[in-house]
């Protein structure tokens, strides 16, 4: 059985510096594929998520236990990939997720496929930063707007308007492949 974080990080507290790893290794993962999501870069991913571990290990003593850990954690490593899209020039999104489709140039459908993921990519990648953000914490986080909004200091409202805008402009985006679909 699983140990609860809240008592993980009062054995760190307690000067039990090993114990953080079982908080490493329980969310490890997923704080390399929120960071992953947002860069679409794998070295990215993981010197981010590194830096979001030991950001949260020095500040483990303020953590006062108002929201979970997780939803703290997500917090550091969102302020982090925010952070990095802002200060590094944007990738070609036609590069993300290379296996996003099957590659044999004979099928219709699969040339379709193919055009509508990098059309997806595109318009994931020319979102604002807070739109991507929230996007990418509803979708493939699976968090509620109230927890999005403790992630990215923001009220519950703001954080249903951007994903209300991320998704609009998604349609927008893929209006096209609709028809032909």
């Amino acid at each position: 059985m699983r140990e609860p974080d809240s008592e993980v990080i009062q054995r760190v507290l307690k000067g039990e510096t090993g114990a953080f790893d079982v908080l490493v290794q329980q969310y490890q993962q997923e704080i390399y594929r929120l960071a992953y999501r947002m860069t679409r870069n794998a070295e990215d991913a993981q010197d981010l998520a590194q830096e979001a571990f030991v950001q949260a290990y020095r500040s483990l003593g303020s953590f006062r236990g108002l929201s979970r850990f997780s939803t703290w954690l997500y917090r550091i490593a969102m302020n982090l990939c925010l952070n990095h899209l802002k200060s590094t020039a944007r990738q070609d999104p036609s590069e993300v997720d290379g296996n996003l489709a099957d590659q044999r140039a004979d099928s219709l459908a699969t040339l379709l496929a193919g055009e509508r993921d990098r059309a997806l990519a595109e318009g994931i990648e020319a979102l604002p930063p807070q739109q991507k953000a929230t996007l990418t914490l509803r979708v493939h986080q699976g968090l509620s707007h109230r927890e999005i909004a403790g992630i990215l200091d923001c009220s519950e409202g703001t954080a249903k308007a951007n994903y209300f805008h991320a998704v609009r402009a998604l349609q927008r985006k893929l209006q096209a492949f609709q028809k032909v679909s």
